[in-house]
């Protein structure tokens, strides 16, 4: 049989790439998109002395405003993010060793006392960097670039791991989490696909706080990379649901 791997990846080349990469794993992808982005218009400040983004879809935002800081040190919080940046011509400065919002508090301490620091990102960022910020004593700005929503279709997947017909779950982010989860009770089958999860798929996390917020939820999560890479999560996940077969 082969395996059917959920991805809730928003709905552009992230969600491509995922459905290109499990197919050439030989598996059976199934999008199911529980992240929508919708841009404030907002534009990050330029002023800074430390800029911090958190995301691609952040990354393509400023650079399609025209941002352009006079002279700040530029933060990702993650290589997908970095890379993102790179590519639309920014030079990254410093990318922390654990891709986390406590992980990027961490290299800053010590450098940012006093700092005016700039967190461009969504409207669901979590409050581990700012407050962690503001406790190193940075003078903390936050710009809420865009806002995730999930899309009035989501849900598939929640309908499949209630049947018991979903192999692998990747979870990218807690509101990915959330959202399928909202989705799942939308259609009556929220603690179906708890159960569904649960009892035959192999969960992925791509973080600790990810895989927090599942288990808080009732999910039970099976694999956790050491490094947000996405491609080596699903190898890993779909790997171990493969030699369970």
């Amino acid at each position: 049989m082969t395996l059917s791997v959920a991805l809730f990846r928003p709905d552009d080349d992230r969600l491509a790439d995922a459905v290109d990469l499990v197919e050439s794993l030989d598996a059976t992808p199934v999008p199911d998109p529980m992240l929508a982005v919708d841009p404030t218009g907002r534009i990050a400040r330029t002023d800074a002395d430390y800029t911090i983004l958190t995301s691609k879809t952040g990354a393509e935002l400023v650079s399609d405003a025209g941002w352009q800081p006079a002279d700040t040190t530029l933060c990702a919080i993650g290589e997908g993010t970095a890379d993102a940046l790179e590519a639309e011509g920014y030079g990254v400065d410093l990318i922390p060793e654990e891709f986390t919002s406590a992980g990027l508090v961490s290299a800053l301490e010590g450098k940012c006392e006093g700092e005016r620091v700039e967190v461009a990102r969504s409207d669901h960022g979590s409050a581990v960097l700012t407050d962690g910020l503001n406790d190193a004593g940075a003078f903390v700005h936050e710009t809420v670039l865009y806002r995730l929503t999930r899309p009035e279709d989501a849900g598939d997947s929640a309908a499949r791991a209630a049947a018991n017909d979903l192999s692998v779950a990747l979870f990218t982010s807690s509101l990915t989490v959330r959202n399928f989860l909202d989705a799942a009770a939308e259609r009556g089958v929220r603690d179906d696909a708890i159960a569904g999860l649960n009892e035959s798929a192999i969960v992925g996390a791509i973080g600790e706080p990810t895989r927090e917020t599942a288990e808080g939820l009732g999910i039970d999560v099976d694999v956790v990379p050491d490094r947000a890479d996405f491609e080596a999560f699903a190898r890993e996940a779909i790997e171990i649901a493969s030699s369970q077969k």
